[in-house]
């Protein structure tokens, strides 16, 4: 065997579940492709063949396994991929497989030309943008009839085909069986009353506590709560009739390596958006073992100062999370918490989920930029100091024209210096947003509090050049240093 083939033949051996989503591997002697965590018999090294992405392996003429469900593998974070261009347009493919974006309309709007586009997507993911879109659909499609009851054709609308005749050529084509044939051989998981269930990966250790506790001390009463081990939520997505309403909850399944995730099922025409979202808030994308490499020294300054599994929390609304950064500026999280719950229910929407706690989606920029007159008047009664409320206004009306952006899919740095330019934003709330808004890995807040407090007695420069070794994961230093134990 070729080298590289027998070490990913022995990673796959060792069902080793840090390689989850990094490859696949196609069995010749069956047609079919697997995560790496697979546990069915394993075959003999000749008849594997190894892929990087599960669209590799179904353009090679692979089927998905049913045992290992490689719709659940753990995807990659957009740092891990050569080409950010590339990875930028994936994030949009997985989320957006629902509409109808072309390689032209998707090259648009990443501001490069189609031709391009596929060229670099095709060096990083060795398939076509098209293809790749296909296999997203396709095993979102997978995932609804393993994990769900919902009619096939729902299924097929929810994943992005536009007529159920197309999806049925399309799944038999590439599987090889018929939605319903998939249906009846895969293994049931159980009732689903209630809501959409889907399974999401992620690569461990998984440090679930520590983010439940983050989320928990910054959830804006209304709109968000933990409870009972599990982070809920009401969530407002665009569909194609207009706004979709809804709520997710999110709980840890640690003995498969995935969060179980619930969609209401009004939540149904924005699915891959939806769990999309999801991925960015827990940082699903994250390998761990990259990371604490890259932060080994943080080790030399005290031991076990760096830990494996710690996650970088993103965020499901990035005009809600931003707004709360401008809150929380020079005050306590839970003051910032308070004003953010004044806001929601003085300006959100009201929502009928059903669910105890959850009863407002946050405002939107437009409903912000609607207030008549001065800013101040609206969120002055409410205990927002007249500096900060301009900032929301401003954050408000340059999200609405298209000045900034902060999707995860966004350019970090481009958006980071936008935000600078805007009244009231300064360096820590900039890379602040930025490392939860637009998932990037290298933010590095050396005048926050909990960053000063646990490399003291060092001055903010002396921090910055000791952080320029934690490159390109300043951002789970930052997560370590806060949850540090302090002497």
């Amino acid at each position: 065997m070729h080298p590289s083939h027998a070490a990913l033949y022995a990673a796959f051996k060792a069902k080793d579940a840090r390689f989850d989503g990094r490859f696949f591997v196609g069995v010749v002697s069956t047609g079919i492709y697997c995560r790496p965590t697979c546990k069915a018999r394993m075959p003999k090294a000749g008849n594997c063949r190894f892929f990087e992405t599960a669209a590799e392996a179904e353009a090679a003429g692979f089927r998905p396994c049913l045992l290992c469900r490689p719709e659940q593998a753990p995807g990659l974070a957009p740092a891990d991929a050569s080409s950010h261009l590339a990875a930028r347009a994936a994030w949009l493919l997985e989320s957006h497989c629902h509409s109808g974006l072309s390689v032209d309309a998707l090259a648009s709007q990443l501001g490069c030309t189609a031709r391009h586009l596929r060229r670099v997507f095709a060096e990083s993911y060795q398939a076509s943008p098209t293809q790749y879109l296909q296999t997203c659909r396709l095993l979102l499609a997978k995932g609804l009839l393993t994990d769900t009851d919902l009619p096939v054709l729902q299924v097929a609308m929810a994943a992005g085909f536009g007529s159920l005749r197309r999806f049925n050529a399309l799944f038999k084509s590439r599987y090889r069986l018929s939605p319903t044939a998939l249906r009846r051989a895969a293994p049931r998981t159980g009732a689903h009353e209630g809501g959409i269930r889907v399974g999401l990966g992620y690569r461990p250790p998984y440090r679930f506590e520590e983010m439940l506790d983050f989320l928990a001390l910054r959830a804006i009463p209304g709109v968000e709560c933990v409870r009972d081990g599990a982070y809920l939520r009401t969530l407002r997505l665009p569909g194609p009739d207009g706004p979709v309403l809804g709520w997710l909850q999110v709980r840890h399944d640690e003995n498969r390596h995935r969060l179980d995730v619930t969609l209401s099922p009004s939540l149904l025409p924005v699915v891959p958006e939806a769990l999309a979202r999801v991925r960015h808030l827990f940082d699903l994308g994250c390998q761990p073992e990259a990371v604490l490499a890259g932060l080994q020294s943080m080790n030399a300054l005290r031991p076990g100062l760096a830990v494996a599994g710690r996650r970088v929390p993103g965020c499901i609304e990035p005009f809600e999370m931003a707004v709360r950064a401008v809150l929380g500026q020079q005050i306590t999280v839970k003051a910032a918490r308070t004003l953010a719950a004044r806001v929601t229910e003085a300006f959100g929407t009201a929502v009928d989920t059903g669910v105890d706690g959850l009863s407002h989606v946050f405002p939107t920029p437009a409903e912000i930029l609607a207030l008549e007159g001065l800013i101040e008047g609206h969120l002055g009664p409410l205990g927002v100091i007249g500096s900060r409320a301009r900032t929301i206004r401003a954050l408000a009306g340059a999200l609405s024209n298209g000045t900034l952006d902060l999707s995860a899919e966004a350019d970090p740095e481009t958006q980071m210096t936008r935000l600078l330019a805007l009244p009231g934003i300064g360096s820590w709330t900039a890379q602040y947003i930025a490392m939860r808004a637009l998932g990037w890995p290298d933010a590095f807040l050396e005048t926050d509090a909990g960053v000063k407090k646990a490399l003291a007695p060092r001055t903010a420069k002396e921090m910055l050049q000791l952080a320029e070794a934690w490159r390109p994961w300043r951002s789970y230093a930052v997560l370590n240093l806060w949850f540090a134990p302090h002497t």
